[in-house]
């Protein structure tokens, strides 16, 4: 069973998160909670993933995002978004969100995202607008990120689209015919030669650098 706490400060909206992420069968929510109850929430159920809200009123979801990440263990966290602010995206992923999941995705779609999560994948709604990624990625030191992606050898550079498909290790390791272990030592390299902290940027990267284009489907 895969674990999930929703942190949202609607009744609503955690409500029908619950409801449908239940459905699946193999999910489990073992809290829905506002803002400022999440950390200790997260302490008390060690949850797989947390589906945060980036905005909320009685505390600022990017907080959160920072408290959790702080943690000992912590869990794997996405941002729940309407996409209405492209600087709290950016500085989402910067901080080490997982992933982007706006909240009118699709129930069908919902749990499959939460699984991926929870296999180490990255999960970028198909709506994310090149905006954003423009956004995040001339953001500080992002703007050059892109052209390091040269340094990639050729099996580094299919391993980044993978990731960027969102791909778990294991997924990898049986598309490409490697070992897992194989495939964490490609996924560090490209971290490093990338110069980046999480497979979400790397797959916002591999994105800006063409390399999702015109690719074998």
């Amino acid at each position: 069973m895969v674990r999930v706490i929703v942190v949202d400060d609607e009744e609503l909206v955690r409500s029908g998160f619950r409801r449908i992420l239940q459905a699946a069968g193999d999910i489990e929510v073992v809290a829905t909670v506002s803002g400022g109850e999440a950390v200790r929430e997260v302490g008390l159920h060690a949850p797989d993933v947390v589906l945060l809200d980036i905005r909320m009123p009685d505390v600022d979801g990017l907080t959160v995002l920072r408290q959790l990440r702080g943690l000992t263990d912590p869990p794997v966290v996405a941002m729940l978004t309407t996409f209405d602010s492209d600087e709290y995206i950016a500085t989402a992923l910067r901080s080490g969100a997982a992933g982007l999941i706006l909240k009118d995705t699709a129930p069908e779609q919902l749990a499959q995202l939460v699984r991926t999560l929870a296999a180490g994948g990255v999960v970028l709604s198909p709506k994310v607008t090149r905006t954003v990624v423009d956004g995040y990625l001339d953001s500080g030191a992002g703007a050059a990120v892109a052209t390091q992606a040269g340094r990639l050898s050729e099996r580094e550079r299919a391993v980044l689209v993978l990731i960027a498909d969102g791909l778990s290790n294991a997924d990898i390791a049986g598309r490409i015919r490697v070992s897992v272990g194989t495939v964490k030592d490609h996924v560090s390299a490209i971290l490093t030669k990338l110069e980046v902290g999480s497979r979400v940027q790397a797959a916002l990267v591999a994105q800006r650098a063409g390399l999702l284009e015109n690719r074998p489907s």
